[in-house]
């Protein structure tokens, strides 16, 4: 068994509940009513956590960058990444507001630093645990810094090989880190379900001895519980207020109501894997009573009678003695007259 995570008290891997977080990250559009909206939706939805992003658009990204694919496809085409980027940064005197209100809605509040000045912001600011993003996995400065943090680690590993995530984890454990927590990721927006790979969680968990989830960017929410079937520690999944609203993540988001359901998904999904032992439960007994079978007898019989196998006959209820039982009945003798179709009973039999 991985060696377990804890973040603000709640214990993450082998045997615990997946920690769910929900990915509000530039879905507020820049508006604060939005980002408080986003939180009230994932504290109703039942997320452990509601994570946002921090960044200073001058340390992230050059003037001149273009946008990905995704992005372009879901804002106005013109303009360059920096650009948009400005209008979604989330203003470091906000983060208090919107803490306080996850707080008061009993979720915690996570941020996703993409600089070294605002991972420095977020460990002063208090932040439960540090979640690096999939495009700093290659950042080994940035690794190296949030590892003497101190604090727990979240890393999406979203466009890596192995050789990349071996890479990291190395500066990571070099750098101090004790506390990781892995996620498998396809960075696309939204990703196919046939490139979710999903038993590369399995690889990285004997390869690194630490809990794994998976930071789930396919449409709806059948792929996210899926991973929790094969063992995902922890769910992060991008949501939003509307899909329709013009963004680089809303398309790939879900729906409030998704989200919901696929919180309540994942919670059945926990509760369906059970702890392994092979055993009826209370709820089948009823149903044996009536689906398994009792041995009967198959015809009219005197007392004294040599019991053979034209005597016995295997029927339905299953409240009498189970046909597993059949060699240990016959060559035995009736103890007295016994009638077709009814159960045998221990005292219808005597010794030969």
């Amino acid at each position: 068994m991985n060696r377990l995570v804890n973040i603000a008290g709640r214990k993450i891997g082998d045997g615990q509940k997946t920690f769910v977080i929900a990915e509000a990250g530039v879905n507020h559009n820049g508006d604060m009513a939005i980002a408080r909206e986003l939180i009230e939706i994932a504290a109703d939805a039942g997320a452990d956590a509601v994570k946002f992003q921090t960044f200073d658009v001058g340390e992230l990204v050059t003037r001149a960058a273009p946008k990905a694919r995704y992005q372009a496809a879901n804002t106005k085409a013109e303009g360059s990444q920096y650009e948009m980027l400005q209008a979604l940064r989330l203003p470091p005197d906000e983060h208090a507001k919107l803490r306080k209100h996850c707080e008061d809605k009993g979720v915690m509040f996570l941020s996703s630093p993409f600089d070294q000045g605002s991972l420095d912001f977020l460990v002063k600011f208090g932040v439960a645990a540090i979640k690096i993003p999939s495009g700093e996995i290659t950042n080994h400065p940035l690794l190296a810094h949030a590892a003497r943090s101190g604090l727990p680690l979240i890393v999406s590993t979203g466009m890596s090989t192995l050789a990349e995530v071996t890479s990291a984890v190395r500066v990571l454990d070099k750098s101090g880190c004790r506390d990781l927590v892995l996620l498998h990721c396809v960075s696309d927006y939204p990703a196919a379900p046939g490139e979710a790979n999903l038993r590369a969680m399995d690889t990285m968990r004997r390869e690194f001895g630490v809990p794994v989830g998976f930071s789930d960017h396919t449409t709806g929410i059948a792929v996210a519980t899926a991973a929790v079937a094969l063992g995902a520690a922890m769910i992060e999944k991008h949501f939003t207020v509307e899909r329709p609203l013009e963004g680089p993540d809303h398309a790939a988001s879900l729906k409030p109501a998704e989200l919901k359901a696929m919180i309540a998904a994942i919670r059945n999904v926990e509760a369906a894997l059970g702890d392994g032992v092979k055993r009826p439960q209370r709820s089948e007994a009823a149903t044996a009573d009536v689906a398994r079978k009792s041995l009967v007898w198959a015809k009219d019989l005197p007392a004294g009678t040599r019991i053979d196998a034209g005597s016995v006959a295997i029927k339905r209820p299953g409240t009498g003695i189970p046909p597993t039982a059949l060699d240990g009945v016959l060559g035995r003798v009736t103890a007295h007259a016994v009638c077709a179709d009814a159960l045998i009973k221990k005292d219808d039999l005597t010794c030969p």
